[in-house]
């Protein structure tokens, strides 16, 4: 039968995660779903692990990627997109943990507000699980094109696990494969541009695990492909937005700004180039470039100075 929801959540080697995160899913209040999980062609125990719960519940359905897909967390999504048979999908990781009540409340904001997605709060943790409360839907504010700027400087975090998403906002959209952090990012953006309507709620009902061998985790650490794949999904954005016709002063700015920390990878040129700005325009930005660490460094001693006569 037709679920209302597909799960999908790629793995690689994480047998010693996943069967809690299983679990949590499998604690759904809301029980019409499926979970594709993908096999990035991990190496651990993880089949012979979930083997029990596979054949306990058959709405949990495990598959190796199809070579058709390239390896990595995109391709893997992607093919579970190409699989999913449900009118909604949402995207899990494999070593995190997720509110028994995450779908129930993410279809009912879709459904009551007549919206093509529902974005939540997630919550970190290293160790011991937080304990997971519950309250009445907070609507924080609602989504769409006129309002992407908050999506693309993060001020709303669309991160990949927070959305439950109408399938047909990925019916001509999917991730880019060659992208290997923040994939999600690039990809909503491109959802959000072609005006699908959301919703954000303030309530959290995902907790994601911090640990060293995440990509969140291996990006910190300056691990060069998440970093470089970083800057793609940069210049990813920006283009797009472009081709829109959505690139505002403010969101130069802020790629402008962006820039400053990644040096190495000549992002400010490629930034430049990519945005084809008339010289005299071209020209300004480069010196807003070049005083930009001066004007940084001044607002931090400004703000300890104000500090210190505020007290």
């Amino acid at each position: 039968m037709k679920p209302t929801v597909t799960i999908i959540m790629a793995t690689y080697n994480r047998a010693h995660f996943i069967v809690e995160t299983l679990q949590t899913i499998k604690n759904q209040s809301f029980t019409d779903w499926e979970c594709l999980i993908i096999d990035d062609g991990g190496t651990d125990k993880t089949i012979e692990i979930i083997t029990p719960i596979l054949e306990q519940d058959h709405r949990f359905k495990f598959l190796k990627r199809s070579d058709n897909y390239r390896k990595g967390l995109p391709g893997c999504r992607n093919y579970g997109l190409d699989l999913a048979k449900g009118d909604c999908v949402i995207f899990f990781d494999d070593d995190d943990i997720v509110h028994p009540d995450n779908l129930k409340t993410s279809l009912e904001v879709i459904e009551t507000n007549i919206v093509d997605f529902c974005h939540y709060q997630k919550s970190s943790f290293t160790e011991e699980i937080p304990v997971m409360q519950n309250h009445p839907i907070q609507i924080v504010k609602s989504l769409a094109k006129g309002n992407i700027e908050l999506v693309i400087t993060q001020k709303i975090s669309l991160t990949s696990c927070t959305v439950l998403w109408k399938k047909k906002c990925f019916d001509t959209i999917r991730f880019n494969e060659t992208v290997l952090y923040a994939e999600e990012w690039e990809c909503y953006s491109r959802i959000i541009s072609e005006n699908f309507k959301g919703i954000t709620i303030n309530n959290v009902l995902y907790y994601n695990r911090k640990h060293l061998n995440s990509m969140t985790g291996e990006f910190y650490q300056n691990d060069p492909v998440r970093t470089e794949s970083y800057t793609k999904a940069i210049l990813l954005v920006l283009q797009n937005l472009k081709k829109k016709n959505l690139l505002t002063y403010s969101l130069k700015r802020y790629f402008m700004a962006t820039a400053i920390d990644f040096e190495e990878y000549n992002l400010f040129e490629s930034i430049l180039n990519a945005m084809e700005l008339p010289t005299f325009e071209k020209l300004k930005w480069q010196f807003f470039y070049k005083v930009l660490p001066l004007r940084l460094e001044l607002y931090k001693i400004r703000k300890v100075m104000n500090k210190r006569f505020s007290h």
